[in-house]
């Protein structure tokens, strides 16, 4: 059985503990190297074999998940953060689906919400925003028409923007034209969850200026949107105001 099992946004114990455990069990275990914390592996067998992806192309990763799988081996494919985001794991599972060989995925946090535990930020205010719209700006890898930063952009929703801190200029630009305004809260966070994170608290106008001052160019995610600085321009929520009749209690008559 091969798996696919997010690692989390970095820190070792933000794997799930069906993570962890699959780990533990694991014959074969490729794990993203490049982004990867290394302890994780403390987890795995003594016994089992280990493959860094990050040395390995597509076709190298597949001619070991498919002998393992003829040997009836469990297989365990780590990817960092929540696999179904910009893991690329759809390529390998049209492969292991050619070969008739069964797979299961298992979740993980994604850097996005590493990054809003760094800042102990909510990305849905009622009020300000009820939407988080995760993407990435156009760059090796191209984007749909419909899916242009700038178009995305205009909705003013809170956004977390992954792969494209070493672009920051471009993005701030396709950010104030889709009306953003530049005093628009922002945050860079560098390897969030990592014991080297950075959380940079900045605006959209100032977003190249705070990578380059702190030099992140890689492994960041950039966040956007006023929930970053709501001050006091939200609304209660519903679900816990005395005004509110839920299936569990019923309206106070008296606030």
């Amino acid at each position: 059985m091969i798996r696919f099992v997010g690692a989390g946004p970095g820190a070792a114990d933000l794997i799930t503990v069906r993570g962890m455990e699959l780990l533990k069990k694991a014959d074969v275990i490729i794990y993203t190297g490049s982004l990867v914390s290394t302890e994780l592996l403390n987890y795995a067998s003594e016994k089992a074999g280990i493959y860094n992806s990050a040395y390995m192309t597509l076709e190298e990763v597949m001619r070991v998940m498919l002998e393992a799988a003829a040997a009836d081996k469990e297989v365990v494919r780590l990817h960092t953060g929540e696999p179904s985001l910009y893991g690329a794991v759809r390529e390998q599972m049209d492969i292991l689906d050619a070969h008739q060989v069964p797979y299961e995925s298992c979740p993980g946090v994604s850097a996005c919400f590493g990054a809003a535990a760094g800042l102990n930020l909510e990305f849905t205010l009622p009020g300000v925003s009820q939407t988080l719209i995760i993407t990435r700006l156009e760059g090796k890898t191209p984007v749909p028409e419909k899916e242009k930063m700038r178009l995305l952009a205009s909705h003013g929703a809170s956004m977390a923007v992954y792969l494209s801190a070493g672009m920051l200029g471009k993005l701030t630009e396709e950010l104030l034209e889709g009306g953003y305004a530049p005093e628009t809260p922002a945050a860079l966070v560098y390897k969030a969850t990592w014991p080297e994170e950075i959380c940079c608290r900045c605006t959209v106008g100032s977003l190249e200026e705070t990578g380059r001052l702190h030099r992140i160019e890689k492994t960041a995610v950039v966040l956007v949107g006023d929930v970053l600085d709501p001050k006091d321009s939200y609304d209660r929520s519903r679900l816990y105001h005395p005004e509110f009749s839920t299936e569990f209690r019923e309206k106070k008559k008296e606030v």
